[in-house]
């Protein structure tokens, strides 16, 4: 057992109930918006060590930050909001190219905005899902529950019984894991359902969180080999050494990155 793992574990999760259980929404919305510069800064970096590409960093991080001002403006343009923030980027990065007289290329554009997708977009889901959906702010446990509890498991299973390798993006990667991975999150999930409706009188329906605890944890480890995908191809281990035992930002959420966006479709089923 990795004991750097477990004790950075340890000391980030109160910080994270902490902010999603006392903070308002726009602190909540601050802190993901510096998260999301952060995961950004390992992502463009991780391209340019490997000689990748050369990306266009501040664009991405004015996209970053609009996720600490999504919450004020109305309830009822926040998705066109986030829709805006795609075209007004593509318009920043050709003017960019303009301005500087084509001093980067195609590729440099096509990873900016790509960063852009994957991490600033997708995040955003979670302030959405936390504040503008019904009991969002019991519902957002569920992504964190889900990607935890796939994680953990799927680490301690593969470690204990893991003997069946199943890909070469993630060589550690076992069946095993991945089984004991989706059946911890769904024990997490039904724990924590119980939780919600004996402890703080939220009901959910059982089998539909069962179901889609089944779902994010199959995304969620999607998730996991897109973003070794990643690395393998910039030819890093980690994108930073931010966490002990976990590398850096992005090598922690990368599954809730992932994963969010779908939970919030998922979500309005319920």
């Amino acid at each position: 057992m990795n004991v750097k793992r477990v004790v950075s574990g340890l000391i980030l999760f109160p910080i994270v109930v902490i902010l999603f259980v006392w903070g308002n929404k726009y602190i909540v919305d601050l802190a993901i918006a510096i998260i999301a510069v952060m995961s950004l800064h390992e992502f463009y970096k991780a391209f340019r060590t490997g000689n990748k590409a050369n990306p266009i960093d501040w664009i991405g991080y004015l996209a970053a930050a609009m996720i600490s001002i999504i919450h004020i403006v109305p309830s009822n343009f926040i998705l066109k909001t986030i829709g805006l923030v795609l075209p007004v980027s593509i318009l920043l990065l050709f003017l960019h190219v303009i301005i500087t007289n084509i001093k980067i290329d195609i590729k440099d554009i096509a990873i900016t905005f790509f960063g852009i997708c994957y991490i600033v977009i997708f995040l955003m889901f979670i302030s959405i899902i936390n504040e503008n959906l019904q009991n969002g702010k019991f519902l957002v446990w569920y992504v964190f529950f889900a990607a935890w509890g796939t994680d953990i498991f799927a680490y301690i299973v593969g470690k204990s019984c893991g003997k069946h390798h199943f890909t070469d993006i993630s060589p550690n990667k076992t069946l095993e894991g991945s089984v004991g991975g989706v059946i911890g999150a769904i024990l997490l999930t039904v724990l924590y359902t119980v939780a919600c409706e004996h402890i703080f009188k939220v009901e959910f329906p059982y089998v539909i969180m069962i179901v889609i605890a089944f779902v994010l944890s199959l995304l969620s480890q999607i998730g996991d080999l897109a973003a070794s995908t990643i690395k393998r191809y910039t030819g890093i281990k980690d994108f930073s050494n931010l966490i002990p035992g976990h590398g850096g930002m992005l090598d922690r959420i990368d599954s809730i990155v992932f994963i969010a966006p779908f939970a919030y479709f998922l979500f309005l089923l319920i």
